[in-house]
């Protein structure tokens, strides 16, 4: 089994890492509408396309013939200040979706369009982008991308009865707002319990675990809330827990420091990309070489390393999509990604989480047979809130169904960074 913090003699760059993503973002930058490129009216094939489609899923043989018309999806999150990487992501795997589905005809006779707006990773910015959607014909949301702009997001829509499903929100408030909220990743109390579990039961004599964690940030407390609690339950022994916060988030020697003192086998860092990288450049130095795990915050640590990603090599992720996966379902996303996003890194699990947040949109739409875009965005609601716990949906990021309460329920996966050649990639170990 790898360990991480190998002695290399590199250093993170931490002038790349000079924002942690528990913060709001500062940066002044103007909204951002992105629509599908093949937005284009379905034809009568259409309808037979998506007849045939909501059958396959449960549903009447047929969808009686609608006015059809384009149905608005709004999106919000950070394209730019230092979460902007989540945002690009779900931006461009919802519009990959989008466009797919456009191209194949729509969805019973309607034509989707994406419209994406930035709110910086700042909750105040991102109820007024809400807003700002609302006036541009929105129907129904996916996002927002990070927890505190969804939480606070979410009050609104609630209020509204506007449908909403985040991608990656997964602090447990993101969607306790309403029985109008969904999520599709998992929450932060189940992240927290399923790295427990790993450690228990795949890192054997691992029993003594040190945590470093942002707290000031509802994503990290949530996942270590539920983390202790699985700990404790399977034997494990939290020795260290080290706090930090947004103002303190740069020098971790007293905490590094901490986790040889007590003796930890294990560091498990609940925490987001580029504290992680100052963390294990930091650890590195000091010779710390124990066994290291993460969730989901810890897609584009392997980017923000760049010619330092040795020094994360053997890190654990939860995380359910890989660029470099080779399964059929991830091959056939991520060729599709790069197709379309030449220019763009290779995708992380956001943007699989977004893409599939469309389709499973779509599959819900063909449950309700819905099939005229000037539906009342509050009708349009209660008809997904009703079809959602009804559909099942088999996508990149896992087999997915919902609970009333908007809870996803699908299988994890664990997979570990492996540095060959100094290259980076997240493996799934299985």
């Amino acid at each position: 089994m790898k360990t991480l913090f190998k002695r290399t003699a590199a250093a993170a760059a931490a002038a790349v890492m000079t924002l942690g993503l528990a913060g709001c973002g500062n940066n002044t930058s103007s909204n951002t509408s992105t629509s599908g490129t093949n937005s284009t009216a379905a034809d009568s094939s259409a309808a037979t396309s998506s007849a045939t489609s909501n059958a396959a899923i449960g549903g009447e043989d047929s969808t009686p013939a609608g006015n059809g018309g384009t149905l608005v999806i709004g999106s919000i999150g950070p394209i730019t200040g230092p979460a902007a990487i989540y945002g690009i992501n779900v931006q461009n795997g919802a519009q990959l979706a989008v466009d797919e589905i456009n191209a194949a005809g729509g969805v019973n006779g309607m034509t989707l369009e994406l419209n994406f707006q930035d709110d910086e990773h700042d909750p105040e910015k991102s109820v007024n982008t809400y807003n700002t959607l609302k006036d541009k014909g929105m129907k129904l949301l996916v996002g927002t991308v990070t927890s505190g702009p969804c939480e606070a997001v979410s009050k609104e829509a609630a209020k509204d009865n506007m449908f909403l499903i985040t991608p990656s929100g997964s602090s447990v408030n993101a969607i306790t707002a309403g029985d109008n909220c969904f999520r599709m990743c998992f929450n932060d109390p189940q992240q927290g319990k399923i790295e427990a579990d790993f450690i228990a039961e795949k890192l054997e004599g691992k029993k003594k675990v040190g945590v470093i964690y942002d707290s000031s940030d509802s994503y990290s407390t949530g996942i270590l809330e539920g983390f202790k609690e699985e700990a404790a339950a399977k034997g494990l022994e939290v020795v260290a827990e080290e706090g930090f916060t947004s103002d303190s988030n740069k020098d971790f020697s007293v905490q590094i420091q901490k986790m040889a003192d007590t003796g930890a086998e294990v560091l498990f860092l609940p925490i987001y990309y580029t504290e992680t990288a100052l963390i294990l450049e930091q650890a590195d130095k000091a010779g710390l070489d124990i066994p290291v795990l993460g969730g989901d915050g810890l897609d584009g640590l392997i980017d923000v390393l760049a010619d330092k990603v040795a020094l994360a090599d053997g890190v654990y992720a939860l995380t359910p999509y890989s660029a470099t996966a080779t399964d059929e379902k991830s091959v056939k996303f991520t060729e599709a990604y790069k197709a379309k996003f030449p220019d763009a890194d290779a995708p992380i699990q956001f943007a699989a989480d977004a893409y599939d947040c469309v389709y499973a949109i779509k599959a819900a739409l063909e449950k309700a047979g819905v099939n005229d875009a000037s539906i009342d965005s509050k009708e349009l609601c209660d008809k997904l809130k009703a079809a959602m716990v009804e559909i099942e949906y088999d996508g990149i990021t896992g087999n997915s169904k919902w609970t009333t309460d908007g809870e996803v329920t699908k299988d994890p996966k664990i997979m570990q960074i492996k540095v060959t050649d100094g290259k980076g990639v997240l493996t799934d170990i299985g």
